[in-house]
């Protein structure tokens, strides 16, 4: 192998060449690698950082699941505790509606036996009376006969 002008000049074309890509090539290429290295790695950052972020909220969400779930409890338990308290009143207060129609029946009650008594009295003294004359028709005066009856009446 001889070394001739061609291998020369072929060397020497292939160092400006390699320069050339050196100088004017390569930088912007290792430059365009670079910002895609740099965007990448963004990407998986902002990648990393929404899992975190999802994983807050979930957590976040959990939290206030459980936190609606134990007011959702409260209120309920208040409900029923209002309602038993409703129920409570309605009882007493029928309780005491219940006393007070009793009493106002018994009322009435003696009322009407207190008109019977009286109207059976002057029934009873009606009838004596009219007994009285038809059996005695003259012996007594009708004005005295009539007091008595009524002073037995009252007795009765």
């Amino acid at each position: 192998m001889d070394i001739n002008l061609t291998l020369i000049g072929q060397t020497i074309a292939m160092i400006v060449f390699v320069w050339f890509c050196m100088k004017f090539v390569w930088p912007p290429i290792v430059g365009i690698i670079e910002e895609r290295q740099t965007q990448i790695a963004d990407g998986l950052a902002a990648a990393e950082k929404g899992t975190r972020a999802l994983d807050e909220a979930r957590v976040k969400v959990d939290q206030m699941v459980g936190e609606a779930r134990t007011q959702a409890r409260q209120i309920i338990d208040q409900a029923n505790q209002r309602a038993n308290a409703i129920i409570e009143e309605a009882r007493g207060g029928a309780t005491e509606e219940r006393e007070r129609i009793l009493a106002s029946a018994q009322a009435e009650i003696e009322q009407e036996i207190n008109r019977a008594r009286d109207e059976l009295r002057a029934q009873v003294a009606q009838i004596a009376v009219a007994g009285a004359e038809k059996i005695l028709a003259r012996e007594i005066d009708p004005a005295a006969h009539r007091e008595l009856l009524e002073q037995l009446a009252r007795q009765i």
